[in-house]
């Protein structure tokens, strides 16, 4: 809830009145955050129930959750069931649509940053990831093929037959004497 409210403060643009979600639009994805089985996930609310909810009209509603699905945080899909009419006439009828949560880009950005995800690593453990990577470098280009092997796959079968190709790149590494290795 707080990465839309910091997207629609963020993308508000000057003069107007509300960002592009709208104080409305805000106040539907709070109530469906309200509403939502966090057990079964099913979210479901027909338009007239969030009307008298939030006791706004259905123009406020509709268009609330048109700006919140063409910003990326919610979707739909429309249901519908059988009738049973005989004949002519529909043969289904609408019924509450089914509604799922989504991010934007920039808002998951926001939430990484709320949730101290998107904060930059400190230099100095930047430094020392670097300085520890290219010890193992070092390591690894003083170490023979099966030693190099065993260091990366670890004590697995895939070590096993790592190492042992390492063992046969060793032996047949050195030229037969008397051969121009070139």
């Amino acid at each position: 809830m707080r990465a839309a409210e910091a997207y629609n403060r963020e993308h508000k643009e000057a003069g107007r009145r509300n960002g592009p979600l709208g104080h409305v639009g805000l106040e539907v994805l709070r109530e469906l955050y309200r509403l939502v089985d966090y057990k079964s996930g099913r979210l479901d609310p027909s338009i007239d129930f969030l009307m008298r909810k939030l006791r706004r009209s259905r123009d406020a509603v509709v268009r609330a959750l048109s700006a919140l699905k063409r910003h990326g945080f919610l979707h739909w899909i429309r249901r519908t069931e059988p009738t049973d009419n005989p004949g002519a006439g529909p043969q289904v009828r609408q019924i509450s649509n089914a509604y799922w949560f989504d991010l934007p880009a920039k808002a998951k950005a926001l939430v990484g940053m709320i949730l101290g995800r998107g904060t930059p690593t400190p230099d100095d453990h930047a430094q020392r990831e670097a300085d520890d990577a290219a010890a193992v470098e070092a390591m690894l280009a003083q170490a023979g093929p099966e030693a190099a092997a065993r260091f990366i796959a670890g004590d697995s079968e895939m070590g096993d037959l790592l190492a042992r190709c390492g063992r046969l790149l060793e032996s047949s590494a050195s030229p037969p004497s008397g051969l121009n290795p070139a």
